[in-house]
């Protein structure tokens, strides 16, 4: 079926999006986004996303394309009129363009592009690979340093899950400095003596509203939780470990670097903060 997308104020089927070869998010990545997921046909963390994207915007002084309630009716518009039930919400928004390409930002004025699309994703909430476990690599981080604002200068997490693949594995956690950044694409944690380890917030990192929601769920929960930097060997010898997203939830991590986690089975308590984020997450969509 072809799916019904948005393109700066047009719903359209996917076969006729288009935007300019000029628009600035093509050619010179000047563009965020953000990704919601999809329960039970309804949106999960949407505020927060939704809070997210204008300060994004606001970093990269990017005019907003609309209001937050404009953007929530094109959500729930995409999700009805292409059915879906368990998915991705992907927004994007870029400078747009003025006619030409030009290292200097388009005259004052100058709208931006807006566009959405869905991505239908049955067996979100009950994944085999969280079953499964993931199975990570660490490679050197050499992105740019402002990795709070959610661009979409995504080639370099897209050529470390590209290791990741060749190695056999499921993704890559990022090294700076001796010290764990975040994995290609989502928030990083390990857990050791039942307390949860996970560095703390800062430009080095993305913002992760799942991470912000799993770790209010772990301290609700009475679990220990350590907001500080950690090494990559730290993480080997751990009891076990996870990673959070939006797209993912709450993904166990039972190997890294070939290191096997615990009895190499996801671990109790990333288990256990999956299910509690999924039952919340569907209890408070909208």
């Amino acid at each position: 079926m072809t799916r019904t997308v948005y393109v700066n104020g047009e719903y359209l089927p996917e076969t006729e999006a288009k935007v300019s070869i000029f628009d600035r998010g093509f050619l010179m990545a000047d563009a965020v986004y953000e990704v919601t997921s999809v329960l039970d046909g309804k949106l999960i963390d949407f505020d927060g996303h939704a809070v997210r994207l204008k300060r994004s915007l606001d970093e990269l002084e990017m005019a907003e394309p609309c209001s937050r309630e404009e953007l929530l009716e094109i959500h729930r518009k995409l999700v009805d009129l292409n059915g879906i039930v368990e998915g991705l919400v992907y927004l994007q928004v870029s400078r747009g363009s003025d006619g030409d390409r030009d290292f200097v930002f388009p005259a004052a004025g100058t709208p931006p592009s807006l566009v959405l699309f869905t991505q239908s994703k049955p067996g979100l909430a009950d994944s085999p690979a969280a079953r499964k476990g993931a199975k990570i690599i660490s490679i050197e981080d050499i992105r740019w340093g402002r990795r709070d604002i959610k661009t979409v200068q995504l080639l370099y997490p897209s050529m470390g899950k590209m290791m990741a693949k060749k190695a056999g594995c499921d993704d890559a956690w990022m090294i700076e400095d001796g010290y764990v950044t975040e994995g290609t694409s989502n928030n990083a944690y390990f857990v050791k003596n039942g307390k949860i380890v996970t560095r703390p917030l800062s430009n080095d990192i993305l913002h992760g509203i799942t991470r912000k929601a799993v770790l209010r769920l772990a301290q609700e929960a009475q679990m220990e939780v350590e907001e500080r930097l950690f090494t990559i060997d730290e993480a080997k010898s751990a009891d076990e470990a996870f990673t959070t997203s939006a797209s993912a939830f709450v993904m166990p991590v039972v190997e890294i670097d070939g290191a096997t986690l615990g009895d190499g089975t996801p671990g109790p308590i990333a288990r256990r903060l999956r299910e509690i984020y999924i039952d919340e997450a569907r209890k408070t969509a909208i």
